[in-house]
């Protein structure tokens, strides 16, 4: 087999013939990652580790296992490892309020097969992270750019699974984004090209007075278990939360705007630039992002009481 290697720069090296054999990878390489689910680990005040909600993370692995014709480990099998892995690389979790163990549960096709059809062996595993809890570096607020020319998902499609198919595609629109100054792209659904689904990683939400609308999780659209956490929480404030179809006009008289996921957290839009208009929104203290994300925040380190069981306590 020939093997050639190429930097970020585009430039490749040159290759050479080898007797046909393994490769190696690292657990972090782009192509195997974004597989199947995400998850964190926090630490206490008093020193311990916190996991928030693992079993959810398990039922969209199998969710998606199912999808993509995989095996999938138990419920049991998917939090025990979790924690092992937690318990394992426990020095590496930042102290109280600054950062978190990210954690990657992958599940992959690894054994050998040459045509179209599911692999004869699979590999679970999971492996950690420290990071910070800016995502976004630095950022006051995310500036996002309504995406029309690219789409994200299509119906009856695998949209609503965490797969690797969902990600690459959508580096080009990221990327080209970026580079224009915007922090991301909002998707718009691929049939009307008329109502907003999610960011490339991180799913929606609009405030308006008291309603808060975000896209229903019909296939298209990942339901993440912060974006749950998140509608639960609102409901319990006293806040009317809607999950439906959300035209894109909506943004345009919007309160406030904000994105959820595991490693955004709650993460505040500062503004949407949708064809040649560009709208700002309510930021910071006493907004309604602010306070459903020191909640949310709260419960996964432990300092707001849980009285819905979500976090699991490891040591």
């Amino acid at each position: 087999m020939y093997v050639m290697k190429c930097s970020r720069d585009g430039s490749f090296e040159e290759g050479e013939v080898n007797p046909y054999g393994n490769i190696q990878l690292s657990p972090s390489a782009g192509v195997l990652n974004y597989g199947q689910a995400s998850l964190k680990s926090y630490r206490k005040e008093d020193g311990g580790l916190l996991l928030f909600r693992p079993e959810l993370n398990a039922k969209r692995m199998m969710m998606g296992a199912e999808r993509m014709c995989m095996p999938c480990p138990s419920l049991h099998q998917f939090v025990e490892a979790v924690k092992q892995t937690a318990l394992a690389n426990k020095r590496w979790v930042p102290p109280h309020g600054k950062g978190t163990l990210y954690m990657r549960p992958m599940l992959l096709g690894s054994g050998a097969v040459l045509g179209l059809a599911p692999a004869p062996e699979y590999t679970f595993l999971v492996y950690a992270s420290p990071v910070s809890d800016d995502y976004f570096k630095g950022s006051g607020g995310l500036n996002l750019y309504v995406e029309e020319e690219y789409d994200r998902s299509a119906r009856l499609g695998t949209g609503g699974i965490k797969s690797i198919c969902n990600y690459a595609p959508a580096l080009k629109a990221m990327g080209r984004a970026k580079g224009r100054g915007f922090s991301d792209v909002l998707y718009l659904d691929s049939v009307e090209k008329k109502n907003i689904e999610e960011a490339s990683a991180c799913n929606v939400f609009i405030v308006k007075g008291n309603v808060i609308s975000t896209p229903a999780a019909r296939g298209t659209i990942l339901p993440g278990v912060t974006r749950k956490s998140i509608i639960e929480i609102a409901r319990d404030h006293g806040y009317q939360v809607e999950e439906g179809v959300v035209p894109v006009d909506q943004l345009l008289d919007a309160d406030e705007v904000f994105c959820t996921g595991t490693a955004v957290v709650v993460a505040p839009v500062n503004t949407i630039t949708y064809r040649d208009q560009r709208v700002q929104y309510k930021t910071g203290v006493g907004s309604v992002t602010s306070e459903l994300y020191s909640t949310l925040v709260g419960l996964q380190r432990g300092v707001v009481e849980d009285k819905k069981g979500w976090t699991v306590e490891i040591s």
